[in-house]
């Protein structure tokens, strides 16, 4: 589980990442990231009802995701928005870290 300030909630910073934000494509993620002011880092998690209808199926995905972001050491000052596409229900746990990993290496936000 994400620490609450390390979670981004409100409907205003989300609009905020996605207009003004840059972003990213993977295989089956689509990453905005956008600079804050603030010393620590915001992550939203989308999945839609287009991935799949069940909810459980898309909490399982949020749940693999917030993982994989938890154990990510981030430069501070970052919102980041991570969004679903349809065939990330057929990943395994492996493929997608490698899809979250490259994004994040991409976009030049992590330490070291």
């Amino acid at each position: 589980m994400l620490k609450k300030e390390n979670r981004l909630t409100k409907k205003k910073d989300f609009e905020r990442v996605y207009q003004k934000g840059r972003g990213l494509k993977a295989d089956s993620l689509f990453l905005k990231i956008l600079e804050n002011d603030k010393n620590f880092v915001r992550i939203g998690i989308v999945v839609s009802k287009k991935v799949s209808k069940k909810a459980v199926q898309r909490n399982k995905i949020k749940r693999r995701i917030r993982e994989i972001v938890r154990k990510i050491d981030f430069k501070p000052g970052f919102d980041i928005i991570l969004v679903a596409y349809p065939n990330i229900k057929d990943k395994k746990f492996d493929q997608i870290e490698e899809e979250v990993n490259y994004l994040f290496k991409k976009t030049k936000c992590l330490n070291s």
